[in-house]
């Protein structure tokens, strides 16, 4: 799947990039049908230390999953933001599978 990643006020490196596009191929597993996913990654300037912002777009045929996670780390947020979309994929997969 092509991950397409825009990071806002910031350079994202190469790295960081590659565990992104990783943990979001981890969604191909439970639903083939998906068409395509934006990330976006943010820092905001507060003293707080959870600064960092992740947000995941992830479109499906006839629909969309909108994940947005604010963390320490974009690791950490990449983790929760993948759980969370893997989760609501599953429930559209049962609504889909009980509906047909």
């Amino acid at each position: 799947m092509k991950v397409n990643t825009q990071s806002v006020n910031f350079t994202a490196d190469r790295k960081l990039i590659d565990f992104i596009q990783k943990r979001m191929d981890k969604l191909d597993i439970f639903y083939d049908k998906i068409i395509s996913s934006d990330v976006y990654l943010k820092i905001e300037n507060t003293s707080d230390k959870e600064n960092k912002v992740f947000e995941a777009k992830v479109s499906v045929p006839g629909d969309s999953f909108i994940v947005k996670k604010q963390c320490k780390s974009f690791e950490e947020g990449a983790d929760i933001a993948v759980a969370s979309l893997e989760r609501q994929i599953k429930k559209r997969k049962q609504k889909l599978r009980t509906h047909s």
